[in-house]
């Protein structure tokens, strides 16, 4: 079992006095993402709600000893209450306030933001604040921050400082390019920003974790198991039929930290400079200085296009703040500037879930946010930008559609 070869976890090789072999624990720190699009349907976040949201936060009220990371995304938060999941909300308060769940702070809009400028990063990061404080508590403050796909830049991670965040996620291979090298018994910090680095482990992040780590205690292995994944996982992605989340959380040996407490309990600090990256990097990307490439591919067309229409939004909006309809337009623009515009287009064959990252559905949304929000200016000097966006947004869509009945469709 090749997840069993990480060196943060080892066997029991303890004796009792009568000679048997004693229990070792295993600690499990989970970060949970919480996300939907903000063009997704309502159907789409009900789904995700009854199958994979519920059933998190219903397990941890059933294990009050447990202790789960959560980011949840301000685009998701606010759909969830606008769907009436207003209890759902109100146990996820309750866990917090208990302190068995610590929420972090992230992006409302989930964009990739190493690719987007800097003024758009912060709208983002305030606009989430506001979210939370809004069903959290006007004191609420996160000690976290979650980087939308883990999508790490130096830059980026100097303005999440800049916000007074003390910790940041990474996938481990933002420490060098390597996987499982890394030392989870060291406290790692960013020589670009001072933030505190909690690596995850992506080979155990990329299983079912709730039957990796019970397949682990039940061979009695015990260390540090580092986890960060979609909370879909559990459940929508995942059909639980034999409660293997149920039956991990009921493990006496299992010990849970949040990322704050575990980084809390760390002394030997080590200061790197990690490399731009994301969870789903890989080490050629990264030889090759590309590590966004799953979003902006300089070889996908419809990529580069998406990003043309998303840069002449930002900055024909960013001009006219003071537009009668500038709330609307930045309300678009948001959306449009969502990572999953961009992921759907990238075609990549994960080997995951039986099919490849291509939605012309999914793409057309967010290429329909971003031309919203140059519809949406009332002043009559965007017009000339109007016609440039509706230009590309033309281009967009027929690239979308061609590509789809010529090559995609009905491709296995």
């Amino acid at each position: 079992m090749k997840i069993l070869k990480n060196k943060n976890l080892r066997p029991a090789k303890k004796k009792s006095l009568d000679g048997a072999e004693a229990a070792d624990k295993l600690t499990w720190v989970n970060l949970l993402h919480f996300y939907q699009p903000p063009t997704a349907s309502n159907e789409t976040v009900i789904e995700a709600a009854e199958k994979s949201y519920r059933l998190i936060i219903d397990a941890l009220k059933k294990n009050p000893r447990i202790k789960f990371t959560i980011n949840l995304a301000g685009c998701l938060l606010e759909k969830l209450n606008q769907l009436g999941y207003r209890s759902l909300i109100a146990d996820i308060k309750i866990l917090k306030d208990k302190k068995q769940i610590e929420l972090t702070g992230t992006a409302a809009f989930h964009p990739i933001l190493p690719l987007i400028p800097e003024g758009e990063i912060i709208k983002n990061m305030e606009a989430n604040q506001e979210i939370l404080k809004k069903y959290f508590g006007k004191n609420f403050s996160a000690q976290g921050f979650f980087l939308p796909e883990l999508a790490y830049a130096a830059k980026t991670a100097e303005i999440i400082a800049g916000f007074g965040y003390r910790w940041i996620i990474l996938d481990e291979i933002a420490a060098n390019g390597k996987l499982n090298i890394i030392d989870f018994s060291k406290l790692y910090l960013d020589k670009n920003s001072g933030l505190k680095i909690f690596f995850r482990s992506r080979l155990l992040s990329k299983s079912y974790v709730p039957k990796t780590i019970l397949d682990l205690i039940t061979l009695n292995y015990g260390g540090l198991a580092a986890t960060a994944t979609d909370a879909e996982l559990y459940g929508l992605r995942h059909n639980d039929n034999d409660r293997v989340l149920e039956k991990l959380l009921g493990q006496p040996t299992l010990i849970t930290l949040t990322v704050s407490e575990f980084l809390a309990g760390l002394k030997e600090k080590v200061e790197i400079r990690p490399l731009a990256s994301s969870w789903e990097s890989s080490t050629g990307e990264l030889k090759r200085d590309a590590p966004f490439t799953l979003w902006l591919n300089d070889k996908n067309k419809i990529q580069k296009l998406l990003w043309q229409l998303a840069n002449l939004a930002i900055a024909t909006v960013n001009r006219h703040q003071n537009d009668a309809n500038y709330s609307w337009a930045r309300l678009h623009l948001n959306k449009g500037l969502s990572s999953c515009t961009f992921w759907w287009a990238s075609a990549r064959d994960f080997k995951l879930f039986g099919s490849i990252s291509w939605n012309p559905d999914e793409i057309e949304r967010g290429a329909n946010e971003l031309i919203k929000s140059l519809r949406s200016l009332a002043q009559l000097s965007t017009r000339t930008d109007k016609i440039a966006g509706e230009r590309l947004y033309l281009k967009i869509k027929r690239l979308i559609w061609h590509k789809h009945w010529h090559y995609y469709w009905l491709k296995k």
